[in-house]
């Protein structure tokens, strides 16, 4: 069997795996990407991307909709789904060509295929077996189906993107934030929706008044949803698919029911056992703030380890650890705390920091909560009504900023500097003393009493 050696070997050619190879090539190492799907991994290909591109257009259809209050004439026959999505996944296609080329220019060696571990510094690929000191998990996960009979019929959120055409009745399972997008992302572009939810509201891992406000708004644009609902079985009938619940309940009729009901580690054919690896209870790929496993040389980065799956946590970190073994930067690492993200329903949500809950469990009294809502100045003259809400956790004598929750028009591109000014240890005062830019939803952040 023919052998290669490199310096480091990325298993995983998503967004955390490819910084970190590139990164290392950048510092003079010999890297490697092995990648047996598509490059981009989950952002570019069922993710970030072209949700965003979903999450756009159906903003698009909302300004159509308003358009006749602010006294524009336009007539709309209603989405081509067919057009969106040819277009969607040829911006997609553009993308995994674009990483491929960035891989040459880097140096880095692109190994198409499937990679195994043979042992702790040993993969095969393909009969190629390929050596490395430093060899980086980078997976990712993959959207979980729930133990129920007739589970296959529904789709996940990679079905959501094969889609041909836009079902006309659909069922989301599921109160994380992918479940909350997809729907959103039906609902605006003409499909009706149902949301189901194991609890009493969606998101129920963000702070609390995200999901209640949330359920507000899908309530407002007349999404229906069902709390308590448990998942027992989906059964086809000629009449479309029926969703029965733990309780008795039955809801039928239904073209397309979509699972957003977790994600697990993509670790199948690895052979982590080869290596010395054994995944947690969760089956995730556990590493330190390092990103270290238990088994010296391998290390972990992005979805696969369950921390944090984002796609800007899985850069830093692989791009951290790349400086550290690489850069001469032993200490260089990702710092897990005040990581800001947005949620792409509609509206959509930011937030970065501790929930009201987490703050009063580690900090008790001191916590002190600033909070808001408004309508925006564009829906001034709109006959829909949604409302802004907005949260600052703060503790301590100076009213340190420990979090800030927003929901509503903007929210997406407001929190990314506000989370600047967080994590440099920002005041409810270094707020305050701020000028306000009018008019704008921003300003009441800086405005609050």
């Amino acid at each position: 069997m023919p052998e290669q050696a490199f310096d480091l070997i990325s298993v995983g050619g998503g967004s955390g795996g490819l910084a970190c190879a590139q990164r290392a090539a950048e510092h003079g190492a010999k890297a490697a990407v092995i990648e047996s799907q598509r490059l981009g991994g989950t952002c570019v290909n069922v993710g970030c991307v072209p949700k965003k591109v979903m999450w756009n257009a159906s903003g698009i259809a909302r300004s159509i909709a308003d358009a006749a209050d602010y006294g524009f004439d336009v007539a709309s026959g209603g989405g081509d789904w067919a057009v969106l999505k040819g277009k969607r996944d040829a911006l997609v296609l553009r993308l995994n060509g674009i990483y491929e080329r960035n891989l040459a220019n880097k140096g880095v060696a692109y190994v198409r295929g499937r990679g195994r571990f043979l042992d702790a510094h040993t993969l095969e690929v393909d009969g190629r077996r390929l050596k490395a000191p430093h060899i980086v998990i980078a997976t990712g996960g993959k959207p979980s189906l729930p133990a129920v009979p007739g589970a296959q019929l529904g789709i996940t959120s990679d079905g959501f993107f094969d889609l041909e055409r836009r079902p006309q009745r659909v069922a989301v399972v599921g109160s994380g934030y992918v479940a909350c997008e997809l729907a959103g992302a039906f609902h605006e572009l003409g499909s009706e929706v149902q949301l189901f939810v194991r609890r009493d509201r969606v998101l129920t891992h963000f702070d609390a008044m995200l999901g209640k406000s949330l359920m507000r708004e899908m309530c407002a644009l007349q999404m229906v949803i069902h709390e308590h609902f448990v998942p027992v079985a989906v059964r086809a009938g000629t009449a479309g698919k029926s969703l029965l619940a733990e309780d008795g309940r039955q809801f039928d009729g239904f073209d397309c029911v979509l699972w957003a009901v977790g994600r697990a580690a993509n670790v199948d054919g690895l052979d982590l056992d080869r290596a010395g690896i054994s995944p947690d209870r969760h089956g995730f790929v556990a590493a330190d703030g390092f990103q270290n496993t238990a088994v010296a040389g391998i290390y972990a980065i992005g979805d696969v380890t369950g921390r944090a799956p984002l796609t800007p946590v899985a850069i830093a970190a692989g791009r951290r650890l790349a400086d550290r073994l690489f850069g001469g930067r032993p200490d260089r690492r990702l710092d897990y705390d005040l990581i800001p993200t947005v949620v792409f329903t509609h509206p959509p949500i930011g937030t970065v920091g501790l929930s009201e809950a987490a703050a009063r469990a580690a900090h008790g009294d001191a916590v002190k909560i600033y909070e808001t809502g408004f309508v925006g100045l564009y829906n001034a003259l709109t006959g829909r009504k949604p409302r802004t809400d907005m949260k600052l956790v703060c503790a301590g004598p100076d009213e340190k900023i420990l979090g800030c929750h927003i929901i509503g028009a903007g929210a997406d591109e407001m929190l990314q500097g506000f989370a600047v000014a967080i994590r440099m240890g920002a005041t409810k005062r270094d707020f305050d003393d701020t000028v306000a830019i009018h008019p704008t939803s921003a300003e009441e952040l800086v405005t609050m009493r």
